[in-house]
């Protein structure tokens, strides 16, 4: 099916993620993001957690043999477009997803390495990171570190600057498959100061996207909303560079729109139908 054929349809989407009870971040979040692009979301569960929007107090992990069955058997019947890669947690789960979606090969494949959540709890298993680093980039079409995990999966001090960003960007572009469109977001959020750049780079182009911080606490989920939005828009869109601008901007509506709802007593979620729900009254 070409790109244009397969633009005309509802794009079939898949998260491979872990659960946030609080619906703010992992598949929960995902598929909200998703659905509000105009795909059709589908998920596979990579990992448990007990969390709400103060603090992760308890992580279970999923068995790696039901997450390839959740896989084989999902793929067996639905054509997935595009697939969103999350929270994974284990060694074991990351090996599976690697061997899986190198079987299916999906068309884009999202990686959000997923390592700490907005509470500073863990999220990823420390040893975890080499085969993430080594297993997973090469199937990539574009990844969406922020400042921290780009530091973790370089080995070295999270980046402070815009300079330093374009650095990294570079080196972990050579950590990717060298042929074919695959795409770098280092995410600027975590840049000192009010503006918030981010930089995609493909090894050739190298563009900055500019932002500013939003005044709220609301952004629990952010990173899973941004590359999330990006897997529903990559299959409905022409370049990774449009999708990219879309997702980022669909992302700033959310979190300018986070203090609207009610949930929780820490960080809480980006508001991922704040167009759906536009107007509508409290009962």
């Amino acid at each position: 099916m070409s790109q244009t054929e397969t633009a005309r349809l509802i794009p079939n989407t898949l998260t491979i993620a872990g659960m946030d009870p609080s619906g703010g971040a992992g598949i929960l979040a995902d598929v909200k993001a998703m659905s509000a692009l105009g795909a059709y979301a589908c998920a596979v569960v990579a990992a448990l957690t007990a969390q709400n929007t103060q603090a992760v107090t308890d992580i279970s992990p999923v068995n790696p043999p039901f997450v390839r069955a959740q896989i084989d058997t999902l793929f067996a019947d639905v054509l997935i477009h595009a697939t969103k890669i999350g929270m994974l947690g284990q060694t074991g789960v990351i090996e599976v997803v690697a061997d899986r979606l190198g079987h299916f090969k999906p068309e884009h494949i999202v990686l959000d390495p997923v390592m700490v959540a907005k509470s500073g709890d863990l999220l990823l298993e420390q040893k975890a990171v080499g085969a993430l680093r080594e297993q997973l980039l090469p199937l990539a079409t574009i990844i969406t570190p922020n400042l921290p995990e780009a530091g973790v999966l370089l080995e070295m001090r999270s980046v402070e600057t815009v300079r330093e960003m374009r650095r990294v960007a570079e080196r972990l572009r050579n950590l990717m498959t060298h042929g074919g469109h695959r795409w770098v977001l280092v995410k600027g959020g975590h840049l000192p100061g009010n503006d918030t750049i981010d930089i995609l780079h493909d090894g050739d182009q190298m563009i900055e996207l500019p932002g500013h911080r939003i005044p709220t606490r609301n952004t629990h989920g952010t990173g899973c909303t941004l590359s999330s939005a990006l897997t529903a828009l990559l299959p409905q869109t022409e370049s990774v560079p449009i999708a990219t601008k879309m997702a980022k901007d669909y992302l700033i509506q959310a979190i300018l729109h986070a203090d609207s709802l009610h949930v929780g007593h820490g960080h809480g979620p980006v508001h991922h139908f704040h167009k759906l729900w536009a107007g509508k009254p409290l009962q």
